[in-house]
């Protein structure tokens, strides 16, 4: 698990649960967020792993989050989340923008419910209405730190220089932060990160942990037999947004290298994004097309264990994870990992229980990935280290020390930046 140094110079706190008379007292906990499901990525099963664990402790979960097409407002009213009218983000059919006018008048819709604290998500439009709502009601704010984005926003404005934006992204970062109580952060490298840029508000480590159903194996067979992949081919997978920062590309150019030494290699991707268009050439340019399966997204209770465990290695490669939950996915059912250690992946990669610190070129990660599938034993073993370890990271666990962290805020000191307001309009 994460462990967190603690010295004058960075202040990071480790979120132990510890003896407290009020333990027993209810709290309700507004949660706001940009993403939610039906939208699928990290944040949004991070919220919802959080609040299935948080019921059991005493802590109920309201959840504000923007609507979709997809979703079910009548079931979403009875199970805590109120949905706010949004319009598409350019550019990025996947997400939504909830609107200025309904964020406004949030607290007016809300006020016959009472919140003990408020916990923001995102980044983006929920930040500043939760610091407002905060603030109008006199309850301390805080906020979970999942994306690390100065390391692709250039991936998406490409008209500025990639220098321009780190700036940017540190300069807003550390802003929103040290208007914050405190910041939860998914992993120590990421709290580092932050320290960096001058965020000196209390960083809470507390990761996002597993439940049980996570610990479930699908039907490899079915899966197989579903995308036509015969039983004999080996199969790498990645599960994740097709987006560039994931750093795909790199999977393909090992993949085209790997197949060399390995003919009966497929390299299976989980998941949609805008650089699928660029993928799919990017296999086609490489002349792997038979040795590729884009299978789109897989809902997670069915189709997406089936594919875990048609899989024999779980091959990840980006750069940018604040933790790396899909990791520790693949690592419950025992699907050992091969998978580049930088930032937040890096606590789950580098203890090497069912996991493997990669190579960061395409050559060297092909390498170890056929000398991997040439040792079936060695996959075994790694099979029984990575559920092991992946146990050790379980939801209630680290629900327990958010509950925790949440019971000790009302009686820490306000910090909200009171500069930081709502836009009037949209």
């Amino acid at each position: 698990m994460s462990k967190v140094n603690v010295s004058p110079n960075l202040p990071f706190v480790r979120c132990t649960p510890t003896p407290d008379p009020a333990a027993a007292s209810p709290l309700h906990v507004l949660m706001l967020s940009d993403v939610y499901f039906p939208r699928v990525n990290g944040v949004s099963t991070s919220i919802q792993t959080f609040r299935g664990t948080l019921a059991g402790l005493g802590v109920r979960v309201t959840v504000v989050a923007p609507d979709y097409p997809a979703a079910d407002s009548a079931a979403d009213a009875t199970d805590g989340i109120l949905r706010l009218p949004s319009h598409a983000v350019p550019l990025d059919p996947e997400d939504r923008l909830m609107r200025w006018s309904s964020l406004a008048d949030l607290d007016r819709r809300l006020a016959n419910a009472d919140f003990d604290l408020v916990h923001v998500q995102t980044p983006f439009a929920a930040h500043y209405a939760g610091l407002r709502l905060a603030r109008a009601r006199g309850i301390p704010c805080v906020a979970t730190y999942h994306t690390h984005f100065e390391e692709y926003l250039f991936h998406y404005v490409r008209f500025l220089p990639k220098s321009a934006l780190r700036l940017a992204a540190r300069a807003l970062a550390r802003r929103q932060c040290n208007a914050l109580d405190a910041v939860v952060v998914p992993s120590q490298p990421m709290a580092a990160t932050l320290r960096d840029y001058g965020v000196a508000k209390p960083l809470h480590v507390i990761p996002t942990g597993l439940p049980e159903s996570q610990f479930l194996r699908g039907d490899g067979q079915r899966f197989r037999e579903t995308w036509d992949i015969a039983p004999e081919r080996k199969v790498a997978l990645f599960v994740g947004r097709a987006a560039f920062e994931k750093n795909i590309g790199f999977l393909l150019e090992m993949t085209a290298l790997a197949r060399r030494q390995r003919p009966n290699l497929m390299l299976v991707i989980a998941g949609e994004g805008p650089a699928l268009p660029a993928l799919r050439r990017q296999a086609a340019a490489l002349g792997i097309e038979d040795h590729v399966r884009f299978v789109g997204y897989l809902p997670r209770d069915g189709a997406l264990r089936d594919c875990y465990a048609a899989a024999n290695v779980f091959t990840f490669a980006s750069h940018t994870e604040t933790q790396g939950l899909v990791l520790l996915e693949a690592m419950a059912i025992g699907l050992p990992v091969l998978a580049i250690p930088a930032l937040g992946a890096a606590e789950i990669i580098k203890p090497g229980r069912g996991a493997i610190a990669a190579a960061e070129t395409p050559e060297g990660f092909a390498e170890q990935l056929v000398g991997l599938l040439n040792r079936p034993t060695r996959l075994l073993i790694m099979a029984d280290e990575a559920i092991a370890f992946a146990h050790e990271w379980n939801a209630a666990s680290q629900g327990a020390r958010l509950a925790a962290l949440y019971r000790r805020l009302p009686r820490a000191p306000r910090a909200v930046d009171c500069s930081q307001a709502l836009p009037a309009s949209q």
